[in-house]
């Protein structure tokens, strides 16, 4: 049924109701405990043989710790990005 006979015969809540169902909804692995943890963890010194972190090195070693059963680099990506970091001392402007 397309949505303007939906319109027509059901009315508009017919219509608008039916758009909110579409969105998937996903339980929330990172709280508060693992944000901290994985901030910390991306604090510290990288493994050795690299110059610094990456979202995918920290995913992997964020499951090796403990931390969290499995978890995305771009969920780790989230998780940073939400964090104020200045790590380079001074600021800029």
């Amino acid at each position: 049924m397309t949505n303007y006979k939906r319109l027509v015969e059901a009315g508009l809540e017919a219509v608008l109701g039916n758009r909110q169902g579409r969105r998937a909804k996903y339980l929330r692995k990172a709280d508060g405990e693992f944000e901290a943890r994985l901030v910390a963890l991306s604090c510290g010194d990288p493994p050795e043989g690299r110059a610094q972190w990456s979202l995918r090195l920290l995913a992997d070693r964020a499951v090796e710790l403990g931390y969290i059963d499995s978890v995305s680099h771009e969920t780790v990506r989230r998780v940073l990005r939400k964090t104020p970091s200045n790590r380079g001392g001074a600021s800029a402007g």
